[in-house]
């Protein structure tokens, strides 16, 4: 009897203890997990890092657990889960660690929140607008889309026109793609990460000053006006490598410009079809275009194209204004950029065949 007895009471005990020992565990449970949320410090200490882009959640809880900001690596996966905690954005960041579980996964969101790192971007020399937009985008908080959305302000490049003396109206040519396309000094700058598109074209615009101040003298002292100088400077950039191979090939499109020939570069027949170089071959539909980029056309015969292609550097500039005079009308590079200068229709055609019986013919 008593053994029946003592074992309703230990049964009785396991069902009374089991739920209380379930509930203190809830209850433990509850409380750490309010902890792991609360911030891990009451005092302030800031503290600076960067999430690359391509890390995983893994990664970025063991660099928030790494700075101390977390006080758990696995209830933040969980929190994380749990919460769908999406779209933790690639930057530099600066949080405190008196910030709660839900501020740090807030700001995270957000983006990067530090705006006064100071950071160094090179623009290589003969890019194009698309090429700049991807770079700002890529480097900067702006946007791709940022980028046209300042270009295609006309009220905005009015006062950069009103600036800067090198600018004028024929960049607001509706014709012209991008304003500032060729005005765009390439060189290596400093900017703030936050710096706004208006920021980085007008840092840019200084240094295209100071080139062209340099030689402004020999600027007026040319048949061209700036837009028409860069235009050509930037026709030479895409065409030449060599500063006296440029120099050269100025001379021959200013030649055919004189004798009112059509200037037929193909730089500017990609530019005109928005297809980068080397993309693919031209179709014959894209060469024959009337564009006013294209210099293939006919109808644009004796013209430059109707603004830049790209923006040049300072030695293309300088070989469009020191250019060599010469009594060439044609040049042709082989696949090495050796560049063959000729002066007859019948001349260019010969050595065309010459580079390609030698293999030396460029094809993409």
């Amino acid at each position: 009897m008593r053994s029946k007895k003592n074992k309703k009471k230990s049964k009785f005990k396991k069902i009374f203890i089991l739920p209380i020992v379930v509930i203190v565990l809830v209850i433990i449970s509850c409380i750490y997990c309010y902890i792991c949320t609360t911030p891990v410090s009451k005092k302030s200490d800031k503290v600076t890092f960067e999430i690359t882009s391509g890390s995983t959640i893994k990664d970025i809880a063991t660099t928030l657990k790494d700075e101390e900001l977390i006080r758990n690596y696995y209830f933040f996966l969980a929190y994380v889960k749990i919460n769908k905690v999406s779209g933790i954005q690639a930057g530099d960041y600066s949080l405190d660690k008196n910030m709660s579980l839900k501020e740090i996964t807030d700001i995270l969101k957000k983006g990067s929140n530090v705006t006064n790192k100071e950071i160094t971007i090179t623009f290589k020399e003969g890019r194009t607008m698309r090429s700049i937009a991807k770079t700002i985008n890529e480097n900067t908080t702006n946007s791709y889309e940022d980028v046209f959305e300042a270009l295609s302000d006309n009220d905005y490049i009015k006062t950069l026109i009103n600036k800067y003396w090198f600018l004028d109206d024929v960049i607001l040519d509706s014709n012209i793609y991008y304003p500032l396309e060729g005005y765009l000094a390439p060189d290596t700058y400093n900017f703030k990460v936050n710096a706004s598109v208006e920021d980085i074209f007008e840092k840019m615009l200084d240094q295209t000053n100071k080139i062209l101040i340099e030689y402004k003298n020999g600027i007026e002292s040319s048949n061209f006006k700036v837009h028409q100088i860069l235009t050509l400077a930037s026709m030479v950039e895409s065409e030449g490598v060599s500063l006296e191979d440029r120099k050269n090939i100025a001379g021959v499109f200013i030649n055919r410009l004189n004798k009112n020939m059509a200037l037929g570069s193909d730089v500017t027949t990609y530019y005109a079809s928005k297809i980068e170089l080397g993309e693919r071959d031209l179709y014959v539909s894209e060469i024959n275009s009337d564009n006013p980029y294209n210099t293939r056309s006919a109808k644009n015969a004796g013209k430059l194209p109707v603004g830049p292609i790209c923006n040049p550097s300072k030695g293309a500039i300088e070989a469009v204004i020191s250019y060599t005079p010469n009594d060439y009308l044609y040049f042709v590079a082989d696949k090495n950029m050796k560049v063959y200068f000729t002066k007859t229709d019948a001349e260019h055609n010969k050595k065309i065949q010459e580079l390609k019986k030698q293999g030396l013919w460029f094809e993409y």
